[in-house]
């Protein structure tokens, strides 16, 4: 169990996606729309790292909120994914990011906080309501709660099967409550994207598991 939390502690150095996106995540409105971004951005086939950079790019140029996002051009989305070198998806998505502001400012007035009241904190409600944003599918809205659950507490511990597949090539618990039991709670949302890096094969497991032998 000692080299097992050793293991965590070194993982909880690394930065979750929204961070590594710009997010300063919290429970207001720009943030929690800001991650659906990141989330519609890593749901297509492409590499986590290009997803994060498209993301930036999208908030460098202002568009940080659904009412932003959907006043700027679809030229204007479809450019500035196209300087994250965010290819092949990128029209499609630009068309999705329009329609998903759109439905956000439409149906829950450009608020998350009020999706997440209407789920009451039932999971399999918060995985539904997600799914109808276009381009988020059953991965989308794991990436989305996996990383939302640092400032809506109620969802800890939420381990996705990235999750549990990164802490099996560690040699971490697969089972979530044992896993959950090596940090504290509110450090699960951290721990999780990290070993989903692992998973992704970001980190090298093998080589993290030799840094925390030599600490």
């Amino acid at each position: 169990m000692g080299d097992q939390r050793d293991t965590a502690r070194v993982l909880l150095t690394r930065r979750t996606y929204a961070e590594e996106a710009g997010i300063a995540l919290a429970d207001r409105p720009a943030p929690l729309y800001q991650l659906l971004v990141l989330v519609t951005l890593l749901s297509t086939r492409i590499r986590a790292q290009v997803g994060v950079a498209a993301a930036r790019e999208l908030f460098a140029a202002g568009y940080r909120t659904p009412q932003a996002m959907e006043a700027a051009s679809w030229q204007q989305r479809v450019d500035a994914l196209g300087r994250a070198h965010y290819r092949r998806y990128d029209e499609r998505t630009a068309t999705m990011l329009g329609t998903g502001a759109r439905l956000c400012l439409d149906r829950w007035h450009g608020d998350l906080r009020r999706l997440h009241r209407e789920a009451a904190g039932d999971r399999a409600t918060l995985r539904r309501l997600l799914i109808e944003f276009p381009g988020i599918g059953p991965t989308g809205a794991d990436i989305f709660l996996r990383e939302v659950q640092m400032v809506w507490p109620e969802l800890r511990p939420y381990a996705d099967r990235r999750t549990v597949a990164g802490a099996k090539r560690l040699g971490l618990p697969a089972a979530t409550d044992r896993l959950a039991g090596l940090v504290d709670e509110a450090d699960f949302g951290r721990l999780a994207s990290a070993l989903v890096r692992v998973a992704l094969g970001e980190e090298s497991a093998g080589q993290l598991n030799r840094s925390v032998a030599g600490r």
